[in-house]
């Protein structure tokens, strides 16, 4: 095969193996991420281009080809505004990336700044209602040890308000149950690790939940959450827990009329979020709770939540509060009348 630019395969490389993982410490999922994005793109340029692998250079990252590449990816996927930007996010990395290693390769990166940002509509955080959380916890059948430990999943997911993959992360060593104050360890985006306590209740369904499945197990780094295939135990799929949220959404909805559609696990951290939003927890506060980066980030979940804002509305319009009306003249005075309407 005869490579056109032998620079320009070493540099991808480089990027995906060493340069994201290694130097920037990027999470595997998100170095998943950057991969597909230049997956995509190189095969958007062998069937709509014309380009073989084989004829790639720094010369295909021209804004017309990118351009092209996210306008054929938004149609044919069908995908939201922010996905195609995810998707111009990676290859832009890409990009810088090529002009750190030859300058020679600064106009790639200048290229592809001519592209603007596709203005995403605002999301609606989707969270559970109180009723709906109490039914969804309800579901499972805590007789069978699936139904134990998946309600347990439920209940220590929404406690800690954890990503669906922080939560699969989590191994017996991260907890510390020590002391007036538990808390676990959750390795979350760009492995960074924060702390987050426990509640009373949470440390005790934990409890029970060790009993039946790790009984007596000291191994610091087993995991918590776990499946056993031909008799070998292996990590949970975030698959796995969609499949099983999803059957208990279902069978919520027949006793709360308040379950959403669709149910999946991002929605306890979604509701965990607005019921310390709404019990007074301070932006910057849950922030950190969340393991966000970014202050905008949670400001997502000052917008959501309508109960706090009617009841505020509610305590304006309340009796309490009502400006008592008063009489500025008398409707025979005609002479102040006349004054106040300037004649």
């Amino acid at each position: 095969m005869n490579i056109k630019d032998i620079s320009f395969y070493r540099t991808m490389r480089d990027f995906l193996t060493v340069y994201l993982p290694r130097q920037k410490c990027y999470s595997p999922n998100t170095v998943k991420s950057y991969r597909l994005a230049l997956n995509l793109f190189i095969g958007f340029l062998g069937s709509e281009k014309n380009i073989p692998l084989s004829k790639l250079s720094f010369g295909c990252f021209n804004a017309e080809n990118v351009a092209d590449f996210l306008d054929w990816f938004q149609n044919n996927r069908r995908c939201s505004s922010s996905t195609r930007n995810q998707r111009l996010m990676a290859l832009r990395s890409f990009s810088k990336y090529a002009g750190l290693q030859d300058v020679a390769n600064l106009s790639v990166r200048m290229e592809l700044t001519k592209i603007p940002i596709q203005k995403a509509p605002k999301k609606i955080v989707e969270f559970l209602t109180e009723s709906a959380l109490k039914a969804l916890l309800e579901a499972p059948d805590t007789r069978r040890k699936a139904g134990m430990r998946d309600r347990f999943f439920m209940i220590l997911m929404y406690d800690t308000a954890a990503r669906c993959q922080e939560m699969l992360d989590v191994k017996l060593g991260d907890f510390v149950l020590d002391g007036k104050n538990p808390y676990v360890h959750l390795l979350g985006k760009g492995r960074k690790t924060r702390t987050v306590p426990l509640m009373d209740k949470t440390v005790q369904h934990l409890n029970l939940y060790l009993e039946q499945f790790h009984q007596g197990n000291t191994c610091r780094d087993d995991y918590l959450f776990y499946t056993i295939s031909h008799g070998v135990k292996h990590q949970m799929s975030p698959d796995n827990v969609e499949k099983f949220m999803m059957k208990y959404g279902k069978c919520a909805a027949q006793v709360c009329d308040e379950i959403p559609k669709r149910v999946h696990p991002h929605q306890l951290r979604h509701t965990r979020s607005i019921h310390l939003y709404r019990g007074g927890m301070p932006l910057a506060l849950l922030a950190e709770f969340l393991g966000h980066v970014e202050l905008e980030t949670t400001r997502v979940y000052a917008y959501a939540d309508t109960e706090m804002k009617r009841n505020a509305i509610q305590k304006a319009c309340s009796k309490e509060n009502k400006i008592e009306e008063t009489v500025i003249w008398d409707e025979d005075d005609e002479e102040t009348l006349r004054k106040l309407l300037g004649l």
